[in-house]
């Protein structure tokens, strides 16, 4: 599968310019809650760790954000298209509005629960188990005190759509240490807990889930600068061939154990969200969809060919050889698919949003734009 010729993009960017007005919009949604890492957090982990420097918002909120990214994220775009405000991290308290939904996603976080703390391994402790719990947790308060100026009605849960971005750090963190096919012993366990978690949601009253599967992290600039290889792993589009088949059989076990789930879910529509065809073609073609830069990161140090350095992350500074060098931010992240060697940037952001919102990376099918006036994505 891949993204529609640059003739059809632009029809459909036209289409979706021509949305109708906020206050005309319908939609059969009236909330998103989104599970999930670094890859969808607006916030969760700065939240529970305050902690923000260097350039990360540049793009769009001209300070750090808590996103992982120059600026807006995949679930920021959904949630502007369907006419909602920005997702509130759960995490944080202060001034949040859930009446359109909660963001439990935080940085680092995996599927399967971390074996060791967030200091020692790096992981973050909010996993997919802890962010169900929170948002059971949410569900009692939105029954016990009601509808009020910050809290939806306690029919928004089956009116909300449930997003999942979640899965590559079960993956990516075990990488370096037992290999690829260590690490594919366990993602069996990793699919399943997303089932069992789809399933206890159907219980709380979800019955629309929206599941994206892994990128191809074969062409993350960090990975290919971490993760051992070498040049007859590359494709000819610099990518690693062997960690992207990984990641493939990965999605293919995720899309099939959805489909499963579907059947045994009466009412419910369980989507598979095909984003690692649109990152994919991003990475390979960058130039076809108006950005230069494909496996280079914007935000980093090294230089060419990839401009990262796990030693040295994007926004920080320290002694090399005597001199001390800073990681920092290209002037044009508009032209990048990678913001800092692990996210993407805003722009790479807001193109993968319009291909979902095209509908034709829905398994199966999922009429979204005729549920929904579609508002335009804007800069």
């Amino acid at each position: 599968m891949t993204l529609l010729p640059r003739t059809m993009w632009v029809i459909l960017l036209l289409a979706l310019s021509c949305s109708v007005s906020l206050t005309e919009a319908v939609c059969e949604f009236e909330a998103i809650f989104n599970f999930g890492d670094s890859n969808s957090d607006t916030g969760g982990f700065y939240a529970a760790f305050p902690a923000q420097s260097g350039s990360f918002g540049m793009t769009y909120f001209k300070k750090p954000s808590g996103r992982a990214s120059d600026g807006r994220l995949v679930v920021d775009f959904l949630a502007q298209a369907l006419g909602f405000p920005y997702l509130s991290p759960y995490l944080l308290s202060i001034r949040s509005d859930y009446k359109h939904g909660a963001n439990y996603a935080t940085l680092a976080s995996t599927v399967l629960l971390p074996n060791t703390s967030l200091f020692v391994s790096g992981i973050s402790p909010f996993s997919l188990a802890i962010q169900l719990n929170q948002m059971k947790e949410f569900k009692v308060q939105v029954l016990k005190k009601g509808p009020n100026a910050r809290l939806p009605a306690p029919v928004v849960f089956g009116k909300s759509l449930f997003t999942f971005d979640i899965g590559q750090n079960d993956f990516t963190s075990n990488l370096a240490s037992i290999g690829i096919e260590g690490t594919k012993q366990f993602l069996p366990q990793v699919v399943a807990q997303i089932v069992e978690t789809i399933k206890a949601l159907f219980a709380e009253g979800g019955r629309t889930f929206l599941v994206s599967n892994l990128a191809p992290i074969g062409c993350y600039p960090a990975f290919l600068t971490e993760l051992p290889h070498n040049s007859s792993d590359l494709d000819e589009f610099g990518c690693m061939i062997s960690y992207n088949g990984a990641v493939t059989d990965y999605n293919n076990m995720l899309r099939d154990k959805l489909h499963e789930a579907a059947g045994l879910l009466p009412n419910a529509s369980v989507i598979y969200v095909d984003t690692h065809s649109v990152k994919l073609e991003l990475f390979r073609h960058p130039r076809s969809h108006g950005l230069k830069y494909g496996t280079k990161a914007c935000c980093g140090y090294g230089g060419d060919p990839y401009n990262y350095n796990k030693q040295l992350y994007c926004g920080n500074s320290r002694e090399i050889n005597g001199s001390l060098h800073t990681a920092s931010a290209c002037s044009d992240p508009q032209n990048y698919v990678s913001w800092d060697g692990i996210h993407a940037t805003e722009a790479a952001n807001r193109i993968v949003t319009r291909a979902i919102l095209s509908g034709f990376y829905f398994e199966p099918p999922f009429p979204l734009s005729k549920l929904c006036d579609l508002h335009p994505i804007v800069y």
